[in-house]
């Protein structure tokens, strides 16, 4: 593995009830971590492949990390994300070569399926700082039910010569869901999209 991996942490977030209404079942979100150390912390470099490997190994990791915590089929997966803060020795490049051009892929295979685009986002900052994880359906993008978000923190990371990154998952969408769009029983899964 490429991946210098200090550190990985599950966050795993159950809703049993909204505006004094219970949730049955209950929607659960989860979110794997792993702070990375950042080979290119600190110095420009114009070859980024290390870093596009690197997603490829933690789109794997973190994907199945998320659905061994929610306990269910990869199949059952219906919402995710990904998301990466670089720490101040870092750019956002860095975090753009994580995310798009390989992580995709593994983070598929690891929910069985995913025509959507995985939704994303990356920021630079530092210890303790909340990293955002969008969220949106795996299979068609306008199902409005499942745009979401989940937030992590971790209060030793990342540090300056580090990456922080994440992928999201859910088992639902948002509880009690009334804003329209097309629903999940609709999705045809063909172009992502519916």
């Amino acid at each position: 593995m490429k991946a210098q991996i200090r550190k990985i942490a599950v966050f795993v977030e159950e809703l049993r009830e909204e505006m004094g209404r219970e949730i049955s079942p209950a929607t659960r979100k989860v979110a794997a971590v792993a702070v990375i150390r950042n080979p290119f912390a600190g110095h420009y470099v114009e070859d980024l492949t290390d870093l596009i490997d690197i997603g490829a190994e933690l789109g794997d990791l973190l994907g199945r990390r998320c659905v061994e915590a929610l306990g269910i089929e990869p199949s059952a997966v219906e919402s995710y994300g990904k998301a990466a803060m670089v720490g101040e020795d870092g750019e956002l490049e860095h975090a753009a070569a994580i995310l798009h051009p390989a992580l995709g892929k593994p983070l598929r295979a690891a929910v069985e399926k995913g025509a959507a685009l995985v939704p994303s986002s990356k920021k630079r900052g530092g210890p303790g700082q909340t990293l955002d994880i969008p969220l949106g359906h795996k299979d068609a993008a306008y199902v409005r039910s499942h745009f979401d978000g989940m937030d992590i923190r971790l209060a030793d990371s990342p540090r300056a010569g580090e990456i922080m990154v994440a992928v999201a998952l859910t088992d639902s969408g948002r509880p009690l869901p009334r804003i329209g769009g097309l629903t999940v029983d609709e999705i045809e899964g063909k172009d992502g999209l519916r």
